[in-house]
């Protein structure tokens, strides 16, 4: 990992995952797809960075859920926080905004699979 910036560090509601990253993040996306609605209880925020740049430095509650058969979801098998989701065989780890230790310096920037999103809320209208 060598001694590049951190530029971001967060962790689970219970502290058995935490992590750092040593690279960019991209600005969040939020997804209103069935399958993250239904793994967040809401729709999903999340930032991106390369799976290289993301360390980890508690993982005795790190899980990992094959949710379909090209991606997985990584949680806490203690506190239940959604975490990250990644694509098989991709470089790249979504992770999820909301655990990530404020500033963040962040914003929502897009919103994907609006056709998804659920009865009980309004997306903001494309600009």
């Amino acid at each position: 990992m060598g001694s590049a910036e951190i530029t971001g560090k967060g962790g689970c509601l219970c502290g058995a995952v935490a992590y750092e990253v040593r690279g960019p993040l991209r600005q969040v996306i939020a997804c209103h797809c069935t399958q993250c609605r239904r793994t967040s209880g809401h729709f999903v925020a999340a930032t991106q960075a390369r799976r290289d740049d993301l360390a980890l430095t508690s993982a005795e509650g790190l899980q990992w859920y094959a949710s379909s058969d090209a991606a997985e979801r990584g949680f806490c098998r203690h506190c239940g926080s959604s975490l990250f989701w990644r694509r098989l065989g991709e470089p790249l780890v979504s992770i999820m905004a909301g655990t990530l230790d404020q500033p963040t310096g962040l914003r929502i920037v897009e919103h994907i699979y609006r056709e998804s999103a659920g009865d009980y809320y309004e997306v903001p209208a494309d600009d």
